[in-house]
């Protein structure tokens, strides 16, 4: 039986909590269905810093017993922050937090958090030179914020060591049925997904990705070197003529945009022109081609190889899910 404790604190999402407590606890009820006599997998509960009660993201509140000894397993679900230029005030007041999740970590206890609970795993010093993942919305954030982790921008769930991150609130499903297969095998595992709904384990959150959510605050030089690109989507870039345009050297530009961004102006401009193209899928009746030449690119395979990298599915894959619409030709 493998102690877990599901640590809850002020903010904190209710999904991403409660879907960790529940996912487990309907575990234990399949396994002893399926396997009559056995012990329970999962001795799970949820705690808090100190014993009391705890208001959750929206309001709710929930009194909590105290963590005191170290489980085997640390649950962190994820932090409500509503915009942008909230992380210092946000994570300041999770210092306390904080400290119990490096503590326990410290002591062995594998530590699995939810969307923006890897903020909480990166304050704490845990992640660095470490892979991890996070919401979409908040992953550009994070890489600037922490820059010695090795962010998977697209993955649902990163596992390196003994620390796992995941994707947003709904990715608290994908990480507890990771939990039980680890745990009670792959026969529970598949059990509890049946039995609650959950699809199959998704590999890329880039389906859901819509840049347009994404706070839009771009310092001033990215935010010039986004526009010069964004006027030329047509053209094929040139590093060396988008230097020569910002009186900067190739490096130069470089280092300051990635400084500024987290990636490269060349990555950013796969993903405007992908981004253009989903618009055109759901919202056009333009051909594929149209669409293909829309967004700069004069080969259709070579640009459905790199949508799919970069979506997770084809362009007529995306437009199926997306769009009621029939392509035109």
């Amino acid at each position: 039986m493998r102690d877990v404790a599901i640590l809850a604190y002020p903010g904190c999402m209710g999904t991403g909590l409660f879907a960790l407590a529940d996912v487990l606890m309907v575990a234990n009820h399949l396994s002893a269905a399926l396997s009559p006599g056995r012990p329970p997998p999962f001795d799970a509960r949820i705690v808090g810093v100190e014993a009391g009660e705890v208001v959750l993201a929206g309001g709710a509140m929930m009194r909590v017993g105290r963590l005191s000894a170290t489980p085997d397993v640390l649950l962190v679900p994820g932090l409500e922050v509503s915009g942008a230029g909230q992380w210092d005030e946000k994570l300041a007041g999770l210092r306390r937090e904080i400290a119990l999740i490096r503590r326990h970590a410290a002591r062995g206890a594998e530590v699995a958090t939810v969307c923006i609970g890897s903020f909480l795993l990166a304050e704490a010093g845990l992640l660095a030179g470490r892979r991890a993942t996070t919401g979409w919305p908040f992953a550009l954030e994070f890489s600037k914020r922490y820059p010695d982790v090795l962010m998977e921008h697209d993955a649902v769930l990163v596992r390196d060591g003994q620390f796992s991150t995941t994707g947003a609130v709904t990715a608290a499903f994908d990480l507890a049925t990771d939990v039980v297969r680890r745990t009670a095998g792959d026969r529970v595992a598949a059990a509890a997904a049946k039995f609650l709904l959950i699809g199959s384990p998704r590999s890329s959150q880039a389906p859901y990705v819509d840049s347009s959510l994404i706070p839009a605050h771009v310092p001033r030089f990215a935010a010039d070197v986004n526009a010069w690109l964004r006027e030329r989507m047509g053209q094929a870039y040139d590093l060396d003529a988008l230097a020569r345009t910002f009186n900067v050297s190739s490096r130069t530009l470089l280092r300051r945009y990635t400084k500024q961004t987290g990636q490269s102006p060349l990555s950013w401009l796969k993903r405007a022109r992908v981004a253009k193209a989903r618009r055109l899928l759901e919202q056009s009746r333009m051909s594929l081609p149209q669409v293909v030449e829309a967004v700069g690119y004069s080969d259709v395979a070579t640009f459905s190889r790199l949508f799919a990298r970069e979506v997770g599915e084809t362009p007529a894959q995306y437009r199926r899910r997306y769009s009621g619409r029939a392509v035109s030709g």
